[in-house]
Protein backbone atom coordinates (compact mmCIF):
# COMPACT_ATOMS: atom_id res chain seq x y z
CA UNK A 1 0.00 0.00 0.00
CA UNK A 2 1.36 3.50 -1.02
CA UNK A 3 1.41 5.76 1.74
CA UNK A 4 -1.21 8.45 1.07
CA UNK A 5 -2.79 6.20 -2.62
CA UNK A 6 -3.80 2.81 -2.16
CA UNK A 7 -6.53 0.54 -3.47
CA UNK A 8 -9.04 -1.10 -0.80
CA UNK A 9 -12.20 -3.24 -1.12
CA UNK A 10 -15.06 -4.33 1.05
CA UNK A 11 -12.84 -6.33 3.82
CA UNK A 12 -10.54 -3.82 4.31
CA UNK A 13 -13.13 -0.47 3.75
CA UNK A 14 -13.76 -0.29 7.44
CA UNK A 15 -10.37 0.03 8.19
CA UNK A 16 -8.67 1.93 5.39
CA UNK A 17 -11.83 4.36 5.15
CA UNK A 18 -13.77 4.72 7.97
CA UNK A 19 -11.64 4.11 10.76
CA UNK A 20 -9.07 6.30 8.83
CA UNK A 21 -11.35 9.07 8.25
CA UNK A 22 -11.05 9.77 12.14
CA UNK A 23 -7.70 11.41 11.49
CA UNK A 24 -7.54 12.96 8.00
CA UNK A 25 -10.14 13.13 5.37
CA UNK A 26 -10.24 9.95 3.20
CA UNK A 27 -11.13 10.44 -0.19
CA UNK A 28 -13.00 7.44 -1.95
CA UNK A 29 -12.30 6.73 -5.55
CA UNK A 30 -15.12 4.22 -7.48
CA UNK A 31 -13.45 3.30 -10.84
CA UNK A 32 -14.08 0.69 -13.08
CA UNK A 33 -11.28 -0.24 -15.44
CA UNK A 34 -13.28 0.56 -19.03
CA UNK A 35 -14.28 3.48 -17.61
CA UNK A 36 -12.20 6.70 -19.81
CA UNK A 37 -13.21 9.28 -17.23
CA UNK A 38 -11.46 7.18 -14.36
CA UNK A 39 -8.28 6.97 -16.61
CA UNK A 40 -8.27 10.95 -16.64
CA UNK A 41 -8.96 11.59 -13.17
CA UNK A 42 -7.06 8.92 -11.73
CA UNK A 43 -3.60 10.49 -11.61
CA UNK A 44 -4.57 13.94 -10.80
CA UNK A 45 -5.50 12.34 -7.76
CA UNK A 46 -3.26 10.53 -7.35
CA UNK A 47 -0.91 13.33 -8.11
CA UNK A 48 -2.85 15.73 -5.47
CA UNK A 49 -2.27 12.86 -2.36
CA UNK A 50 1.28 12.93 -3.23
CA UNK A 51 1.34 16.71 -3.44
CA UNK A 52 -0.57 17.15 -0.22
CA UNK A 53 1.65 14.72 1.85
CA UNK A 54 -0.85 13.12 4.05
CA UNK A 55 -3.44 16.03 4.57
CA UNK A 56 -5.74 13.78 3.06
CA UNK A 57 -5.87 9.64 1.78
CA UNK A 58 -6.95 8.13 -1.29
CA UNK A 59 -8.55 5.32 -1.42
CA UNK A 60 -8.53 3.49 -4.73
CA UNK A 61 -12.32 1.20 -5.30
CA UNK A 62 -12.39 -1.49 -8.47
CA UNK A 63 -16.74 -1.32 -8.53
CA UNK A 64 -16.66 -4.03 -10.96
CA UNK A 65 -14.85 -6.10 -8.15
CA UNK A 66 -16.99 -4.62 -5.46
CA UNK A 67 -20.13 -4.15 -6.72
CA UNK A 68 -22.02 -4.69 -3.44
CA UNK A 69 -19.60 -2.18 -1.50
CA UNK A 70 -20.41 0.66 -4.55
CA UNK A 71 -24.33 -0.32 -4.23
CA UNK A 72 -24.04 0.03 -0.13
CA UNK A 73 -22.42 3.93 -0.94
CA UNK A 74 -24.92 4.72 -3.61
CA UNK A 75 -22.83 4.80 -6.36
CA UNK A 76 -24.99 5.18 -9.34
CA UNK A 77 -22.07 6.37 -11.94
CA UNK A 78 -18.12 6.46 -12.28
CA UNK A 79 -16.11 8.29 -11.67
CA UNK A 80 -17.49 9.21 -8.39
CA UNK A 81 -15.25 10.45 -5.25
CA UNK A 82 -16.42 10.12 -1.65
CA UNK A 83 -15.12 12.20 0.80
CA UNK A 84 -15.48 10.69 4.66
CA UNK A 85 -14.63 12.65 7.96
CA UNK A 86 -14.95 10.85 11.37
CA UNK A 87 -16.57 7.64 9.77
CA UNK A 88 -18.88 9.65 7.75
CA UNK A 89 -19.74 10.58 4.43
CA UNK A 90 -18.84 14.26 4.19
CA UNK A 91 -19.17 15.54 0.23
CA UNK A 92 -18.58 14.14 -2.91
CA UNK A 93 -18.67 14.55 -6.61
CA UNK A 94 -19.28 12.58 -10.11
CA UNK A 95 -17.16 12.72 -13.14
CA UNK A 96 -13.72 13.42 -14.10
CA UNK A 97 -13.42 17.40 -12.65
CA UNK A 98 -10.29 19.16 -13.81
CA UNK A 99 -7.21 19.19 -11.58
CA UNK A 100 -8.26 22.79 -10.02
CA UNK A 101 -11.73 21.35 -9.24
CA UNK A 102 -10.37 18.35 -7.31
CA UNK A 103 -7.93 20.86 -5.67
CA UNK A 104 -11.11 23.28 -4.94
CA UNK A 105 -12.88 20.07 -3.51
CA UNK A 106 -10.35 18.95 -1.48
CA UNK A 107 -9.63 22.37 0.26
CA UNK A 108 -12.98 22.75 1.50
CA UNK A 109 -12.38 19.10 3.23
CA UNK A 110 -9.32 19.47 4.86
CA UNK A 111 -9.66 20.70 8.34
CA UNK A 112 -7.66 24.31 9.51
CA UNK A 113 -5.25 24.52 12.42
CA UNK A 114 -7.88 25.82 14.24
CA UNK A 115 -10.70 23.16 13.46
CA UNK A 116 -7.74 20.42 14.41
CA UNK A 117 -7.67 22.62 17.48
CA UNK A 118 -11.02 21.65 17.39
CA UNK A 119 -10.95 17.87 16.74
CA UNK A 120 -8.25 17.68 19.68
CA UNK A 121 -10.25 19.35 21.88
CA UNK A 122 -13.32 17.26 21.30
CA UNK A 123 -11.30 13.83 21.96
CA UNK A 124 -10.23 15.17 24.97
CA UNK A 125 -13.48 15.68 26.20
CA UNK A 126 -14.30 12.09 25.95
CA UNK A 127 -11.96 11.48 27.93
CA UNK A 128 -12.81 13.69 30.76
CA UNK A 129 -9.37 16.56 30.63
CA UNK A 130 -12.03 19.55 30.12
CA UNK A 131 -9.48 21.97 31.35
CA UNK A 132 -6.72 20.78 28.70
CA UNK A 133 -9.76 20.91 25.76
CA UNK A 134 -10.38 24.26 26.85
CA UNK A 135 -6.97 25.41 26.48
CA UNK A 136 -7.33 23.82 22.82
CA UNK A 137 -10.39 25.66 22.20
CA UNK A 138 -9.12 29.04 23.16
CA UNK A 139 -5.96 28.43 20.97
CA UNK A 140 -8.37 27.92 17.84
CA UNK A 141 -10.06 30.96 19.08
CA UNK A 142 -7.15 33.12 18.61
CA UNK A 143 -6.20 31.57 15.57
CA UNK A 144 -9.78 31.76 13.85
CA UNK A 145 -11.94 34.44 15.76
CA UNK A 146 -14.33 34.13 13.19
CA UNK A 147 -14.99 30.39 13.73
CA UNK A 148 -18.47 30.20 15.41
CA UNK A 149 -18.21 26.56 15.45
CA UNK A 150 -15.16 26.59 17.71
CA UNK A 151 -16.76 29.18 19.85
CA UNK A 152 -19.75 27.33 20.56
CA UNK A 153 -17.50 24.21 21.68
CA UNK A 154 -15.91 26.27 23.96
CA UNK A 155 -19.32 27.90 25.32
CA UNK A 156 -20.44 24.47 25.62
CA UNK A 157 -17.72 23.30 27.24
CA UNK A 158 -17.90 26.10 29.77
CA UNK A 159 -21.54 25.25 30.78
CA UNK A 160 -20.46 21.71 31.67
CA UNK A 161 -18.00 23.38 33.77
CA UNK A 162 -20.48 25.43 35.74
CA UNK A 163 -18.75 28.95 34.28
CA UNK A 164 -22.26 29.89 33.29
CA UNK A 165 -21.19 33.48 33.20
CA UNK A 166 -18.10 33.44 31.36
CA UNK A 167 -20.11 31.15 28.99
CA UNK A 168 -22.73 33.74 28.75
CA UNK A 169 -20.48 36.67 27.51
CA UNK A 170 -18.76 34.53 25.16
CA UNK A 171 -21.88 33.40 23.26
CA UNK A 172 -23.04 37.30 23.25
CA UNK A 173 -19.88 38.42 20.86
CA UNK A 174 -21.97 35.65 18.34
CA UNK A 175 -23.83 38.13 15.81
CA UNK A 176 -27.58 36.90 15.60
CA UNK A 177 -27.15 36.16 12.26
CA UNK A 178 -24.56 33.68 12.55
CA UNK A 179 -26.87 31.60 15.38
CA UNK A 180 -27.84 28.17 14.63
CA UNK A 181 -30.12 25.54 16.21
CA UNK A 182 -27.51 24.68 17.81
CA UNK A 183 -26.71 28.01 19.14
CA UNK A 184 -30.26 28.72 19.83
CA UNK A 185 -30.11 26.31 22.15
CA UNK A 186 -26.72 27.07 24.49
CA UNK A 187 -29.01 30.39 24.35
CA UNK A 188 -32.12 28.59 26.01
CA UNK A 189 -29.90 27.00 28.55
CA UNK A 190 -28.45 30.65 29.36
CA UNK A 191 -31.55 32.53 29.27
CA UNK A 192 -32.81 29.95 31.94
CA UNK A 193 -29.76 30.26 33.87
CA UNK A 194 -29.52 34.05 33.76
CA UNK A 195 -33.45 33.74 34.57
CA UNK A 196 -32.48 31.17 37.98
CA UNK A 197 -29.92 33.89 38.85
CA UNK A 198 -32.71 36.31 40.33
CA UNK A 199 -34.24 33.54 42.28
CA UNK A 200 -32.72 32.45 45.79
CA UNK A 201 -30.12 29.52 46.43
CA UNK A 202 -31.86 26.22 46.30
CA UNK A 203 -31.19 26.33 49.86
CA UNK A 204 -33.52 29.13 50.99
CA UNK A 205 -36.34 27.81 48.69
CA UNK A 206 -36.04 24.16 50.19
CA UNK A 207 -36.41 25.89 53.71
CA UNK A 208 -39.44 27.26 52.44
CA UNK A 209 -40.71 24.17 51.53
CA UNK A 210 -39.39 22.47 54.30
CA UNK A 211 -41.68 24.81 56.62
CA UNK A 212 -44.81 24.81 54.28
CA UNK A 213 -44.88 21.87 51.58
CA UNK A 214 -48.07 23.13 49.67
CA UNK A 215 -46.36 26.09 49.07
CA UNK A 216 -46.45 26.04 45.14
CA UNK A 217 -44.56 28.95 44.34
CA UNK A 218 -41.64 28.04 46.10
CA UNK A 219 -41.75 24.32 44.64
CA UNK A 220 -41.98 26.05 41.09
CA UNK A 221 -39.15 28.32 42.18
CA UNK A 222 -36.98 25.88 43.43
CA UNK A 223 -37.60 23.92 39.99
CA UNK A 224 -36.31 26.74 37.95
CA UNK A 225 -33.12 27.61 40.09
CA UNK A 226 -32.25 23.32 40.16
CA UNK A 227 -32.86 24.08 35.70
CA UNK A 228 -29.86 26.47 36.81
CA UNK A 229 -28.10 25.11 38.51
CA UNK A 230 -27.97 22.02 35.68
CA UNK A 231 -29.56 19.92 38.50
CA UNK A 232 -32.33 18.34 36.01
CA UNK A 233 -33.59 15.30 37.87
CA UNK A 234 -34.81 16.75 40.85
CA UNK A 235 -36.20 20.08 39.12
CA UNK A 236 -38.23 17.90 36.96
CA UNK A 237 -39.40 16.03 40.02
CA UNK A 238 -40.20 19.63 41.64
CA UNK A 239 -41.71 21.00 38.57
CA UNK A 240 -44.05 17.61 37.95
CA UNK A 241 -45.58 17.95 41.93
CA UNK A 242 -46.63 21.52 41.01
CA UNK A 243 -48.25 20.14 37.30
CA UNK A 244 -50.00 17.69 39.76
CA UNK A 245 -51.13 20.14 42.82
CA UNK A 246 -52.39 22.79 41.19
CA UNK A 247 -54.86 24.04 38.06
CA UNK A 248 -53.35 27.62 37.11
CA UNK A 249 -50.73 29.32 35.92
CA UNK A 250 -48.06 27.82 37.90
CA UNK A 251 -49.30 24.40 36.42
CA UNK A 252 -48.71 25.74 32.92
CA UNK A 253 -45.25 27.56 33.75
CA UNK A 254 -44.34 23.97 35.35
CA UNK A 255 -45.12 21.85 32.43
CA UNK A 256 -43.11 24.65 29.61
CA UNK A 257 -40.35 24.65 32.29
CA UNK A 258 -40.11 20.30 32.14
CA UNK A 259 -40.52 20.83 28.02
CA UNK A 260 -37.67 23.24 28.33
CA UNK A 261 -35.63 20.59 30.22
CA UNK A 262 -36.64 17.84 27.91
CA UNK A 263 -34.46 19.59 25.55
CA UNK A 264 -31.58 20.37 27.43
CA UNK A 265 -31.23 16.84 28.70
CA UNK A 266 -31.75 15.35 25.60
CA UNK A 267 -28.41 13.26 26.19
CA UNK A 268 -30.20 11.93 29.05
CA UNK A 269 -32.45 10.07 27.40
CA UNK A 270 -34.14 7.68 30.08
CA UNK A 271 -34.24 10.68 32.23
CA UNK A 272 -36.61 12.34 29.30
CA UNK A 273 -38.22 9.27 28.95
CA UNK A 274 -39.33 8.68 32.49
CA UNK A 275 -40.62 12.26 32.74
CA UNK A 276 -42.40 12.51 29.53
CA UNK A 277 -44.54 9.42 30.67
CA UNK A 278 -45.08 10.99 33.87
CA UNK A 279 -45.92 14.35 32.70
CA UNK A 280 -49.01 13.28 30.53
CA UNK A 281 -50.03 11.00 33.22
CA UNK A 282 -50.22 14.22 35.28
CA UNK A 283 -51.99 16.17 32.48
CA UNK A 284 -54.28 13.70 31.18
Amino acid sequence: MDTYSFETGTEAFERDVLQASEKVPVLVDFWAPWCAPCRSLKPVLEKLAAEYGGRFLLAKVNSDEHAQLAAQFGVRGIPNVKAFIDGKLADEFTGALPESGVRAFIDRLIPTPGEKLRRTARALVVQGDFDEAERQLRSALELEPDNQAVRLDLVELLLAKNSQAEADALFASIPERERDERAERLYAVLALWKRGQQLPAAEVLEARLAADPGDLDARLALGERLIADSRYEPALAELLEVVRKDRGARRTSARKLMVDVFGLAENQAELVSKYRKLLAGALY
